[in-house]
């Protein structure tokens, strides 16, 4: 069962209430008609600041690498392409409060976001309720896109928590004869949506674990947590949660010298992990839905010549953020360009439709139905980790 937590019935109450006054009030601004300007927006709720701002400049830079590629082919609907911005925070209320704006004062087509599952949960019911296409390329929570609407708006390039939960199980049997993990996970909606999956992975299994621990992204010391797994027998770890926590994490089982198999969700991979946790922080590894391998990339290339900064593969944190979102942009322009309208209703029987799309990832062929708003599955999934700053995979 869950562990009750007062900080989660405020965040879930902060995001109850942040919707219902999004909604309350969203009459009250002026409609914004897309058709009348010169150009077609996309907007984007992500966190651009604070710790999570690697991952929002990577999903930044796929949708512009997408938006380039887009224009210079005639752009859709004869209008150019244009990006639309705001800064989330990583706080649902901020991104709710985003989100609207996007919609009502900017005049967007669709909103491409949800860096936090906790900021997607809270956008949601907003943008079911007022029809406009949502497009996560980064937040796993599994409810987000199964979400219960009879017409849902809600898609998605990206994991999924019940699909990642099930491929970290595996690879923890498969590569550490795991037979009692424990699991450490963030104490937010997140969290508990992997609690949900890799209970069931166990359970299909017939796997007992050694105890559930949760922790707070401000925390600096889990040795309690961990000492608690770790004199239940557990032979190895589930890891959820971002860059910060995950390191921390990394940092108390050096404290305690428990060198342990940890098998970790995509959070490490959202900024310069092992500046953080250090070089044991090479021993974890994650989910990824996209690398760079190859300099020669021609990816890569296009995104050395946009972003010099980038020098090496290894500037590149984290490519998943950048694939992800280049993909999405890509499925939410062909979607409107097929529907001939930037209305909310049209675009999203128009994502039932689009075939040919040539991604980062791979070719999508009718990658939704409206039982399956997921683009990406297990298949999709690779495993990976940090070697002297860069991403790469496990062999």
């Amino acid at each position: 069962m869950p562990i009750s937590s007062p900080f989660r019935k405020i965040t879930r109450r902060a995001a109850l209430l942040g919707a219902a006054a999004a909604l309350m009030f969203a009459t009250t601004l002026p409609a914004h008609d897309a058709r009348a300007e010169d150009t077609v927006k996309l907007g984007l709720v992500a966190a651009l600041s604070g710790q999570s701002a690697k991952s929002g400049e990577a999903i930044t830079r796929g949708i512009t690498l997408a938006i380039d590629k887009i224009n210079a082919e005639g752009g859709v609907l004869g209008k150019p392409l244009e990006l639309v911005s705001r800064d989330d925070e990583s706080n649902p209320g901020k991104g709710l409060v985003a989100a609207r704006e996007l919609a009502q004062r900017e005049g967007v087509a669709a909103i491409i976001g949800g860096l936090d599952t906790p900021v997607s949960f809270a956008i949601v019911p907003y943008v079911n309720q007022q029809k406009i296409p949502f497009i996560g390329p980064w937040a796993a929570g599994t409810g987000i896109t199964k979400n219960g609407a009879e017409e849902n708006y809600v898609f998605r390039v990206s994991a999924v928590d019940e699909y990642v939960d099930e491929a970290i199980t595996e690879y923890l049997i498969a590569n550490y004869a795991a037979k009692k993990p424990g699991m450490i996970l963030i104490n937010n909606p997140w969290g508990e949506s992997n609690e949900k999956g890799l209970l069931k992975a166990l359970e299909k299994r017939g796997m007992e674990h050694a105890g559930i621990e949760k922790f707070e992204s401000n925390d600096v010391d889990v040795v309690p947590q961990l000492t608690r797994l770790k004199e239940n027998g557990a032979d190895s770890l589930f890891v959820v949660a971002n860059v910060a926590p995950t390191a921390q994490v990394i940092k108390s089982l050096d404290r305690m010298g428990w060198d342990v198999p940890i098998s970790s969700h995509w959070g490490p991979a959202g900024g310069r992990f092992t500046e953080l946790a250090g070089k044991s922080g090479e021993k974890v590894h994650f989910i990824q839905t996209y690398l760079f391998t190859d300099p020669a990339n021609p990816m890569f290339v296009k995104l050395q010549e946009k972003f010099p900064e980038i020098e090496t593969l290894a500037d590149v944190t984290p490519a998943t953020g950048i694939a992800n979102a280049y993909d999405a942009t890509l499925l939410i322009a062909a979607a409107i360009e097929k529907a001939g309208s930037t209305e909310g209703p049209a675009i999203r029987e128009a994502m039932y439709e689009i075939s040919g799309v040539e991604g980062m990832i791979k070719t999508y062929d009718k990658p939704f139905t409206p039982d399956d708003q997921d683009a990406l599955g297990p298949e999709d999934y690779t495993f990976a980790h940090f070697v002297e700053g860069q991403i790469i995979p496990i062999k």
